[in-house]
């Protein structure tokens, strides 16, 4: 089978998007690394600031997933429309999401070691909230396939209602971890 020059076009811009994201990383990372080369006492700062960066990140692609299927679930299945919706959710899980979910997950777990703050209560609370956020994440990156196969058997009625999943669950993350309520 050959790909449309559509689908060409697409797939070339992705590799492109991929590679763009990829030398920005290496560069945040080089940077890091002369950072703390610079200053090695305020590396627990710089992986707090990664830390946020890398949750913002995150929590744009969990708002925004769940409304791009809202949207998707409203057309034909083998559509055009469908189809740039399966590029712009595929895109948005590989070149976003994951790899913002693994930096926040690798440095969050690095802070709460550094910082002894694994015995805390709100602690425990807040990485069950994490633990549950992952899992809607999961459950997303299941729909992405799904949808990449036309096989997509939700409602945009239920998409609607899990787009708030990921809002509720970091409610109660920053309340956690700004309030402590369990110290």
């Amino acid at each position: 089978m050959t790909e449309t020059p559509e689908r060409e076009i697409s797939a070339q811009s992705g590799r492109k998007a991929a590679k763009r994201a990829i030398i920005a990383l290496a560069i945040f990372v080089a940077l890091a690394a002369l950072i703390f080369w610079l200053d090695p006492d305020g590396l627990y700062l710089w992986a707090k600031a990664l830390h946020v960066i890398a949750i913002i990140a995150w929590m744009a692609g969990m708002l925004y997933l769940p409304r791009l299927f809202v949207y998707h679930a409203d057309v034909a299945p083998g559509s055009e429309q469908s189809e740039i919706f399966k590029v712009m959710e595929r895109r948005l899980l590989r070149v976003i999401m994951n790899p913002a979910m693994i930096i926040a997950w690798a440095v969050g777990l690095w802070l709460a070691w550094s910082g002894g703050y694994f015995m805390d209560g709100w602690f425990h609370a807040k990485l069950a909230c994490v633990l549950a956020l992952s899992a809607v994440h999961g459950m997303f990156a299941k729909a992405v396939r799904l949808y990449a196969e036309d096989r997509n058997d939700k409602s945009p009625r239920y998409w609607r209602m899990m787009n708030e999943a990921p809002t509720l669950l970091m409610i109660a993350i920053v309340v956690l971890v700004i309030v402590k309520p369990f110290a």
